[in-house]
């Protein structure tokens, strides 16, 4: 696909051209799409290491040590006083960068927008701050440092120079994130932008959830009526955003057709039982995208795997595409790489990519017990064509925090 004129005169196209991810399925993004596409061997949680005698029974789908090939903490970043969540973050940006094609002036003009829920919070928890231990503390001096670093840190070692902004807003900072991205390209203050978001594991919301009673001990599983909670997941996925101008003569993914944001301030954790800004946010980025609920082809939802989120998001979805939401598929990305709270958004808007860059959508991972309440498409025999080429993302997050994007793809 190559760039064209804007989808309407006064909103200028948003490209993707290129992508990189570390997730518990491998350390690019071609082996994430790969195990996208295994559904029924995908990754399976494990313990976390140093937090099972504090709380027994919490599975985190975790990053294999020397996924990326690099040094530093459990194998990622460039350096060993990287944290975790940098070092997953940069391995992604410079995928991401060379899938692209960036040349050195490009990339020092770039600028650098990232999403994390944690940032580096699990270094801070273990007490080690020599950094010698290889378990994602940081910080050499033992003195205080920023636990929202990681677009920082992805920028001074990437020699960018343009705006440098960290958003942490909770399960949808890389949604958020995705939109201040556009906008810098929209409004001109940006040819490019490396767009992502990033986690690492952190014993502190992990025990938190169990205490919440939110964590499932098994899988995640969400819309199966066995489900017990979430599974959080750690990784990050970074995408290239251009202009068109900048874009010219790449190979694309598609674009950002649409996003939008909303707040239902109902409750500090609990969704609101209404959905109504929910409803808001997708119909706002449809609006934005000049799309209609007859032309999504796939839905990446929230989806976590507790029944409040699963059962409302359900019904979100069939009030905003109506007559259509029965023969629209889903994609259930978490079932494969768990909750990855302020990355979430961001591995599905690569996910959407990948998707439209492939025309397929992967099986979901076999769902063993339907839950009869949120009777959703979700195919388990085999991929899917992406009949109409645009995706719909949906991420929500503590505190009633709302985003809705839709990606389009190549028109088949």
């Amino acid at each position: 696909m190559s760039p064209t004129s804007p989808t309407t005169p006064t909103t200028p196209d948003v490209f993707v051209t290129g992508i990189g991810a570390i997730s518990c399925l491998g350390g690019s993004a071609s082996e994430f799409w790969t195990g996208l596409k295994a559904a029924a061997a995908t990754a399976r949680p494990t313990p976390v290491a140093g937090l099972t005698e504090r709380v027994p029974d919490v599975l985190a789908y975790q990053v294999a040590d020397g996924a990326t090939g690099a040094t530093g903490p459990a194998g990622v970043g460039a350096r060993a006083d990287l944290g975790r969540a940098a070092g997953f973050a940069l391995a992604a940006a410079r995928e991401a960068v060379a899938d692209a094609g960036l040349g050195a002036r490009e990339l020092a003009g770039a600028a650098v927008v990232i999403g994390t829920a944690v940032g580096e919070s699990g270094g801070r928890e273990s007490g080690d701050r020599d950094g010698s231990t290889g378990d994602g503390s940081i910080g050499g001096d033992g003195g205080w440092e920023p636990m929202f670093s990681v677009a920082a840190s992805v920028g001074g070692e990437l020699g960018t120079f343009g705006t440098n902004i960290s958003v942490s807003n909770a399960c949808a900072a890389s949604g958020y994130a995705l939109s201040v991205a556009v906008d810098l390209i929209r409004r001109g203050e940006a040819d490019t932008v490396l767009l992502g978001g990033a986690e690492g594991i952190s014993w502190v919301p992990l025990a938190s959830f169990s205490r919440l009673g939110a964590a499932d001990p098994e899988t995640c599983r969400p819309f199966d009526a066995e489900r017990r909670g979430t599974v959080f997941g750690e990784g990050a996925a970074v995408l290239v955003l251009q202009s068109a101008r900048a874009a010219a003569g790449r190979r694309t993914y598609g674009r950002v057709l649409g996003t939008a944001w909303s707040c239902d301030a109902h409750h500090p954790t609990a969704p609101d039982p209404g959905g109504e800004q929910l409803v808001r946010v997708a119909r706002a980025a449809l609006d934005e995208a000049a799309r209609g609920p007859g032309d999504i082809g796939c839905v990446i939802p929230h989806g976590t795997g507790t029944r409040q989120n699963d059962v409302i998001e359900h019904q979100v979805l069939h009030e905003v595409l109506g007559e259509h939401a029965a023969r629209i598929p889903l994609f259930s990305l978490k079932a494969f790489i768990g909750h990855t709270a302020g990355a979430a958004a961001a591995f599905a808007a690569v996910s959407a990519a990948l998707m439209a860059r492939h025309g397929e959508i992967p099986a979901n991972v076999p769902l063993a017990h339907p839950d009869p309440e949120c009777p959703v498409l979700l195919p388990q025999d085999g991929p899917t064509a992406l009949e109409r080429p645009n995706v719909l993302v949906n991420a929500y997050a503590f505190g009633g925090s709302n985003f809705t994007m839709v990606f389009g793809g190549e028109a088949r």
